[in-house]
C-alpha cells in the first residue's frame, strides 16, 4: 500500500539549528528505567523507535551531577567522562537507521531528595519540595543557591554538553520543567530571589538564557539546543505585558534556543491516563507558543492518530509531532503511516503502565506491546518473529488478553493455531473492564489483536465452545495452552495479617463479576477495595452514575492507592467526589448482615457501621485452573492423544494486571520450541573506571 496523501506532511525535514530531523515524528525525551547501568537495553530500547520511522529518539532525564540524585527510581546520568560510552551505545544505535538522537539533561534541584549522594539539594530560595507521592517523600530539604553556585551550575550544565557531543547526541536539552530546579526560577512561588535571577519574568528568565548559551559554546555550535518548558501555572498566571506569564517567558527567550519542546507541571497533568483526557489534551495551554518564535517547536498529547496529528501542524499548533507513550506502544507507527498501514498501529491505550514501571524503579513495561524492554535481554522485535520451531499444532482455551496474545504471535510464526473460548465474543476481562467509566480506550488492546488474528489463515476461533478434558484430549493438538482467565471472590481482608480473608458468601455479597452482570441493583452500596488498582474506583462511579448511593471504603491510606503510580489518583478523587461517593481509608470490613457492614481501622481497631444494602468486595482474585489440574491429573494418557505438553498463562496461573497476562502471552508464544536457556534472559551489567575511563562488561 502507498502512504496516502494528506499524510505526506508529516514526513517533511525539519530543521532543528544545525540539524535536520528527517521527519515530524519526534520521540521526546521520556524515561525508560534503562539507565547506565542496562546501557545495551537501553540502546536497543530506543533504536527499535528509530528504526521504526521516529526521525528523532531522545533519552529520558540524564543527571548533571551527584547534587541531581534521583535514587533509587532509575537515574541516567553524564557526570564524568567515564560515563561517554554507555551513551555512545545508544547513538550509534539511533544513528544507524538515519534519526537525530537527542539527550535530555536533568538538574532535579529541590525536586531530588539526594538519597545516595547526600548532598543538600539546591533551589532558588531554600524552599523544599513537598510531594505526596511515596517515591518521592524525603526528609532532606533544600538550600538557597548563592553566586558559586550559578557558575558551578553553569559549568556544569556545559560539562555535560560537551561529553554529550563526544558520546555523538545532535540535540541537546535544556530542561526547565516539572518542577525541577530551572522550572524552580520560574516560578514566584519558589522564586523569592531579589537579585538578578527573581522579581521580574525578564529575571527568573536569565538563568536558562546563561546556560542555553553555554551549552552552545561547549558544543561549538554542533549540536541543536533545545529548551524543554512546563507552561502549566504559567499560562494561569496573568502577565504585565501580555496574556500570560507564559507568553511572556517565550517572548523573553523567543530565538534562543534551536527547539521548543512544551510541557505541563506534573506528571498527572503532562501524561494524563486516557481514563480522564483524551488525546490533544495539551493544546489548550501551549497552542500560542508557535506564535512567538521562529523556531520549530515540538509537543505531545498521546498522539496515535495521523489525521490529528496534521491538524496539529496545519493549524500551526506544533512542527514536530512529540510522542512518548505512542511510539512505546508502537515503536514502527511512523512506517505504518507511511506504508499505507494506519490501521495497523498499535495504539497506546493511555493506562500509563510505562509509566507506573518507572515509578517503581524497573524497566519499562506497556500493556499493548509485550516486546517493550525485552528488545535486547530477549532479542524480541514487535514487528519481526522467529519462523515456528515445528509442526505441531497449538489449542488455546480462552481468548482473553493472554490468550489472544498468545494465539497473535504463534500465528505470526506461522504455527497452526485453534482458540476457543466459552463465551460469545473474545476479549474475556476486556469485554467488561472496557464499559467502566473511562476505559473505553483499552477497547485497543482487544481490537488490535483482532484485527491482527483477521488477517491469519493459520488462526482458527471457536466462540461459545466450553472445553471439557475430554474434548481438549480428543482436539489431536500437540500443544494446549490453558488461558481460561481469574474470577474475583468474595474474600474479605485479613487486616492483621494483610492478606484475603474469610469468603464472606451471603446475599447482598457481590464481587466485580456480579457488577457486570447487572446484579447490582440495590443501594445503599459499599464498594471495598484492597485490589487497589482502577476497578473499584471504576464501579464505584458507574454504580453511582445509575442513580444508586455509594460509600468506598479500603485499608490503604488512599482510594485507588496504586493508581499513584500511573498519573490517576488525583483524577480519581475527582471522578468520585463529582458523583457524590463518600470515602473511608484505612478501614476493613469486619462483618455485614444485609443491611449494615461494619468497618474497624487497621491501625486502632475502632469500628464504625455503615448502612448498606450491598457490598461489592474488590479485592482477590482466584485464577481459573481446574482445566490445567484436571489435565495433569491425565498425564498418563497424553501420549496417546499426541499432546506433547499442557501449559497455563496469564490470570488463570497468576492474577495479575491486563499487562501481565498480555507479556505471559507473548513469553510462551516467542519461547516455543526455542533452544532451552539456563538464564530467562540475557544479563545487561556494565559499569564503568572513574579513574581509567575503561568499560568493563560483565556477561
Amino acid at each position: 500500500m502507498a502512504r496516502k496523501p494528506r499524510f505526506d506532511i508529516l514526513f517533511d525535514p525539519v530543521r532543528i539549528g544545525p540539524v535536520t530531523a528527517p521527519n515530524r515524528f519526534y520521540q521526546v525525551p521520556h524515561a525508560s528505567g534503562m539507565t547506565n547501568t542496562m546501557p545495551h537495553g537501553r540502546a536497543a530500547f530506543r533504536a527499535m523507535k528509530a528504526a521504526g520511522g521516529w526521525g528523532t529518539v531522545c533519552t529520558g532525564a540524564v543527571s548533571i551531577h551527584p547534587s541531581s540524585d534521583d535514587a533509587p527510581l532509575p537515574l541516567a546520568r553524564l557526570w564524568s567522562d567515564a560515563d561517554i560510552p554507555t551513551h555512545a551505545l545508544m547513538t550509534d544505535a539511533v544513528h544507524q537507521h538515519g534519526a537525530l538522537a537527542g539527550i535530555e539533561l536533568w538538574h532535579g534541584g529541590a525536586g531530588t531528595m539526594n538519597r545516595v549522594s547526600r548532598i543538600p539539594p539546591l533551589s532558588p530560595s531554600g524552599l523544599g519540595w513537598m510531594p505526596t507521592h511515596v517515591g518521592f517523600i524525603g526528609n532532606q530539604k533544600s538550600r538557597a543557591m548563592g553566586r558559586e553556585d550559578f557558575a558551578a551550575l553553569r559549568g556544569w550544565y556545559a560539562g555535560a554538553a560537551r561529553r554529550a557531543r563526544q558520546a555523538g547526541f545532535d540535540i541537546v536539552y535544556v530542561y526547565a520543567g516539572m518542577g525541577y530546579l530551572l522550572h524552580e526560577f520560574l516560578l514566584p512561588a519558589l522564586n523569592h530571589r531579589t537579585d538578578a535571577y527573581g522579581g521580574s519574568v525578564a529575571n527568573r528568565c536569565r538563568l536558562i538564557g546563561e546556560i542555553i548559551e553555554d551549552m552552545r559554546g561547549a558544543t561549538h555550535g554542533a549540536c541543536a539546543i533545545a529548551l524543554r518548558i512546563s507552561l502549566e501555572e504559567l499560562r494561569a498566571r496573568p502577565g504585565l505585558h501580555a496574556e500570560s506569564e507564559a507568553h511572556e517567558v517565550v517572548m523573553a527567550l523567543s530565538d534562543q534556543p534551536d527547539l521548543w519542546d512544551v510541557k505541563m507541571d506534573s506528571s498527572p497533568s503532562d501524561c494524563p491516563a486516557s481514563r480522564f483526557a483524551a488525546e490533544g489534551s495539551h493544546e489548550p495551554v501551549i497552542d500560542f507558543v508557535r506564535r512567538l518564535t521562529t523556531r520549530p517547536v515540538v509537543g505531545v498529547g498521546r498522539f496515535t492518530s495521523p489525521d490529528a496529528m496534521v491538524s496539529q501542524i496545519r493549524r500551526g499548533v506544533l512542527d514536530l509531532i512529540g510522542a512518548a507513550r505512542p511510539s512505546i506502544a508502537d515503536p514502527f507507527l511512523p512506517r505504518k503511516i507511511d506504508a499505507g498501514c494506519e490501521d495497523d498501529i498499535r495504539e497506546c491505550i493511555g493506562c500509563n503502565i510505562c509509566i507506573a514501571s518507572w515509578h517503581e524503579g524497573v524497566p519499562i513495561r506497556c500493556t499493548q506491546n509485550a516486546t517493550v524492554g525485552e528488545e535486547w535481554r530477549r532479542g524480541w522485535h514487535p514487528e519481526i518473529f522467529v519462523p515456528r520451531g515445528s509442526n505441531d499444532r497449538v489449542l488455546i482455551v480462552g481468548a482473553g488478553p493472554a490468550g489472544l496474545e498468545c494465539a497473535l504471535t504463534l500465528g505470526r510464526r506461522f504455527y497452526d493455531v485453534a482458540v476457543a473460548d466459552r463465551s460469545g465474543q473474545p476479549g474475556g476481562r476486556l469485554v467488561h473492564e472496557t464499559k467502566l467509566p473511562g476505559l473505553a480506550a483499552w477497547r485497543r488492546a482487544l481490537d488490535y489483536r483482532l484485527n491482527g488474528l483477521r488477517a491469519l489463515a493459520n488462526v482458527s476461533m471457536f466462540l461459545d465452545s466450553d472445553m471439557k478434558i475430554d474434548d481438549i484430549l480428543a482436539f489431536g493438538a500437540e500443544r494446549v495452552v490453558i488461558a481460561t482467565g481469574a474470577e474475583w471472590t468474595r474474600a474479605l481482608y485479613d487486616a492483621r495479617l494483610e492478606v484475603p480473608g474469610p469468603i464472606l458468601d451471603a446475599p447482598g455479597v457481590f464481587t466485580p463479576d456480579d457488577v457486570f452482570a447487572g446484579r447490582v441493583t440495590t443501594g445503599p452500596v459499599l464498594v471495598f477495595d484492597y485490589e487497589n488498582y482502577y476497578m473499584a474506583g471504576c464501579i464505584a462511579e458507574q454504580l453511582a452514575r445509575q442513580g444508586l448511593q455509594v460509600t468506598y471504603a479500603t485499608p490503604a491510606g488512599h482510594a485507588s492507592a496504586w493508581s499513584i503510580l500511573t498519573n490517576e489518583q488525583p483524577r480519581v478523587y475527582e471522578a468520585l467526589a463529582a458523583q457524590g461517593v463518600a470515602l473511608h481509608t484505612t478501614v476493613a470490613v469486619s462483618g455485614f448482615d444485609g443491611g449494615v457492614a461494619r468497618l474497624v481501622n487497621i491501625f486502632t481497631n475502632a469500628a464504625r457501621e455503615i448502612s448498606c444494602a450491598s457490598l461489592v468486595i474488590v479485592g482477590h482474585r482466584s485464577g481459573r485452573d481446574a482445566l490445567h489440574s484436571g489435565l495433569h491429573a491425565t498425564r498418563e494418557t497424553w501420549a496417546d492423544h499426541g499432546i506433547r505438553d499442557v501449559t497455563c498463562i496469564g490470570d488463570a496461573a497468576a492474577p495479575g494486571a491486563i499487562v501481565h497476562a498480555i507479556h505471559a502471552g507473548a513469553l510462551y508464544a516467542r519461547d516455543l520450541d526455542m533452544p532451552p536457556s539456563d538464564m530467562p534472559y540475557a544479563l545487561d551489567e556494565l559499569f564503568t573506571d572513574p579513574v581509567a575511563g575503561a568499560i568493563r562488561e560483565i556477561a
